[in-house]
């Protein structure tokens, strides 16, 4: 990995030369809280924001798109063409830079690529910032608190500079450009390492560290935990709207005015919603909030881990502030210390 060294002072000319090329999507004030927006100038965007409403996922996986339309009464299909934006991502928190490497091993996986997702993915860039954790963060449980991949540049502030550390040509190319990024002294690898040591020292202690959460996952899949949890889930679907790495999706054919012609469109769903596991003939194999509830839980904290090797959960809280009845990785993490503590006794 190549890392340079930057002024503060230098980033609104790196902003605007990405803009030359590129939409820039960024962290913007939205009401009493933050969302990634297309921006106009540097001076609209905060980047000492502690997390976004939604994550930056609608700009390669959006609620809604069109996949193909179709003619009923001639039984033909035509391939819907979308103008891909070509876009940088730009002040990315680490936890969110890892839910898009989730996203990619889903849709980018080599026996089944999904073209849609790929063509808006392959024309953006994203530029991770570093970032102080909020009450509700907890991704360095989940092994998100630190972007190794998936970025073209990654921001570190080590105070009135950046640490800046390059992953892609093109990015390179654009920062050696708008920038005078120069080699990194010993002062400035210190000061990376006490940034690095602040924000390890800024997550909230009260949020248990479990270790073996998969097999305890297994282990206590039928406690009555699972019955209280879910009987207070509200089937809003609030956690997978905010979620950076939900990605169940169901397909809808939306005919138009003259019933004849009409489109293919792919949206989001939720495993949460009580719907999302009727079968043909009207079976629901989730049809209580306790089996949905435990079913989103297993998939985030267990089940993509065996078939990924990652947890699917990042950790980013954006779920403990959208639920309102206090549903939350955290509150299983926090489950299974009180089971720790009683097998203690």
């Amino acid at each position: 990995m190549l890392y340079r060294v930057i002024d503060a002072a230098e980033l609104p000319a790196l902003v605007a030369a990405f803009m030359e090329r590129y939409e820039v999507i960024a962290p913007v004030r939205s009401g009493r809280s933050f969302a990634f927006e297309a921006v106009g100038s540097f001076d609209e965007i905060v980047l000492d924001y502690p997390t976004t409403i939604t994550s930056p996922k609608k700009y390669v996986l959006p609620p809604r798109e069109t996949l193909f339309r179709f003619d009923a009464e001639a039984n033909e299909v035509t391939d819907y063409v979308e103008a891909v934006t070509p876009r940088v991502i730009f002040g990315v928190h680490a936890c969110d830079i890892n839910a898009l490497n989730s996203l990619d091993r889903v849709f980018r996986d080599a026996r089944y690529p999904d073209p849609y997702y790929e063509a808006r993915r392959d024309a953006t860039m994203v530029v991770g910032i570093s970032c102080t954790p909020s009450e509700g963060c907890f991704c360095h449980l989940m092994d998100a608190d630190e972007a190794r991949t998936g970025y073209d540049l990654f921001l570190q502030d080590i105070g009135g500079r950046y640490l800046v550390s390059i992953g892609s040509v093109e990015a390179a190319n654009v920062l050696e450009g708008a920038c005078n990024p120069r080699e990194a002294t010993d002062e400035d690898r210190i000061a990376f390492r006490r940034a690095t040591r602040r924000r390890q020292a800024s997550f909230n202690p009260e949020i248990p560290d479990i270790q073996e959460v998969p097999m305890l996952m297994d282990a206590f899949h039928s406690d009555p935990f699972w019955e209280e949890l879910g009987g207070r889930c509200l089937s809003c679907t609030a956690c997978s709207s905010v979620c950076p790495t939900c990605y169940c999706f169901d397909i809808r054919d939306t005919l138009d005015p003259d019933g004849v012609h009409g489109r293919r469109e792919r949206t989001w769903d939720a495993c949460t919603s009580p719907q999302f596991a009727v079968v043909a003939g009207g079976h629901n194999f989730r049809a209580d909030g306790r089996n949905r509830v435990r079913h989103r839980m297993y998939h985030k904290l267990n089940g993509f881990l065996a078939t990924h090797d990652r947890n699917l959960c990042v950790g980013c809280g954006r779920c403990v502030y959208a639920c309102k009845a206090d549903i939350s990785p955290i509150e299983v993490l926090r489950f299974f210390e009180r089971k720790g503590a009683e097998n203690a006794d």
